[in-house]
């Protein structure tokens, strides 16, 4: 792979810590989740919703992507992540749900824009074959 974009984010303190990123755009504390046994603070953020506003955000462009290339007039669309982490076979595991809202678009036309946008998505072939990732349509 050829870069083309790099970023970076310092991680103090793990689950519990602060993030921050080079640029200073990023910069929240963090707090355990009530069902991972933590305090869940009020404005401080986990791991689990950073990776679901990265997905999200990405899935969200491979969408635009695909209607372009497809010639699709997708009208008004929003994609949802939902992470979820959980305990598996081997200690701890995460699973992804990404929904699609297109009220402009039949059912079906929106699936294959999903699956197709899933086979494009960096995000979706990072995690391809690692977690699980189901697609729905609102």
């Amino acid at each position: 792979m050829t870069p083309l974009y790099t970023s970076s984010v310092n991680a103090i303190g793990g689950r519990a810590g602060h993030v921050k990123s080079s640029d200073g755009t990023i910069d929240l504390p963090l707090s355990m989740p009530k069902g991972l046994g933590g305090p869940e603070t009020p404005g401080t953020t986990n791991p689990e919703q950073l990776f679901a506003a990265g997905y999200a955000a990405c899935f969200g462009g491979a969408v635009g992507l695909v209607g372009r290339t497809q010639k699709i007039n997708l009208g008004a669309h929003d994609i949802t992540a939902k992470v979820s982490i959980g305990k598996d076979d081997t200690g701890f595991g995460l699973a992804v749900e990404l929904v699609g809202h297109f009220p402009e678009l039949a059912r079906e036309q929106a699936e294959g824009v999903m699956k197709a946008a899933h086979e494009v998505c960096p995000y979706s072939k990072a995690t391809r074959g690692n977690i699980e990732v189901t697609l729905s349509v609102a």
